[in-house]
């Protein structure tokens, strides 16, 4: 059985994740980790399903020596404090945290070198797919189209565009031979005049208990091809997590994918 630690524990892709856990023959949920000021803390991590586990949630790092892979979906600043502490333990991560600067990708891509490391984007398995699906659309759409990217999510995401947004932006600008940060328009106003033909340009919205909702356009001359992926829950996020950390089962260190996990 792997042993496995979840970060914010209490929040919605904490319990979703744990929830999934508990549902596995081969992982066991031994800690579970939460902000110190969460009013959740001392309580047992599956009250929230009806029975207990004996794993109660904590604020303390030093719990990872009971884990052998961590799971975190908090906030970058959260999750780097994790990273180290995943060092200090020799334990794996699995991050689906998004909206990371240059620094944190660099502590995380040195922290690989020691330990085994899942970064992605997004977890989703079918988000993943779909990433593959894009790249072959791009490489045939090269020419004459206009390509958008779209992406909806719940009002208490605080990073925008989506890491996910991005990476669609990366995969259709890579499949054109081209650095996303040289064709990406991440907004509009005012008097933007004629769209200029070779950008990628981005919409986010913000607003209730919207999920996760990507959509990229290739608009043409007559035609217009959209290629769509809806989460209607986080189940998805949670069994990619879970693929990812088994993955990182046998892994001393590295730093690895989701395509890699999947085997695209």
């Amino acid at each position: 059985m792997t042993r496995i630690a979840i970060a914010g524990a209490s929040g919605r892709m904490g319990r979703t994740l744990i929830e999934a856990i508990a549902q596995s023959d081969d992982l066991r949920l031994t800690v579970a980790l939460d902000h110190v000021s969460s009013p959740a803390i001392g309580q047992d991590a599956t009250a929230f399903l009806g029975r207990n586990s004996g794993v109660i949630i904590t604020s303390s790092l030093d719990a990872l020596a009971q884990a052998d892979c961590l799971i975190d979906f908090t906030r970058p600043e959260g999750t780097l404090e994790h990273l180290s502490a995943c060092q200090t333990h020799r334990v794996n991560i699995v991050i689906g945290t998004t909206g990371f600067d240059d620094a944190g990708k660099a502590a995380i891509n040195e922290a690989s070198q020691s330990i085994g490391v899942v970064f992605a984007p997004n977890m989703s398995i079918g988000v993943n797919a779909t990433f593959k699906l894009l790249d072959i659309a791009a490489r045939i759409l090269n020419a004459g189209y206009d390509v958008e990217v779209f992406e909806a999510h719940h009002k208490h995401k605080v990073d925008a565009p989506s890491g996910t947004a991005i990476k669609m932006g990366e995969v259709v600008a890579n499949a054109w031979g081209k650095n996303l940060d040289d064709v990406a328009i991440w907004s509009r106003e005012g008097h933007t005049g004629p769209r200029e033909t070779g950008k990628i340009g981005f919409s986010v919205v913000r607003g209730g208990d919207i999920v996760g909702d990507h959509t990229v356009y290739f608009c043409g001359a007559g035609e217009r091809i959209e290629i769509t992926h809806r989460s209607s829950n986080r189940a998805g996020y949670a069994e990619g997590s879970l693929r990812a950390a088994r993955y990182l089962a046998n892994k001393k260190t590295g730093l690895y994918d989701m395509p890699t996990v999947l085997g695209l």
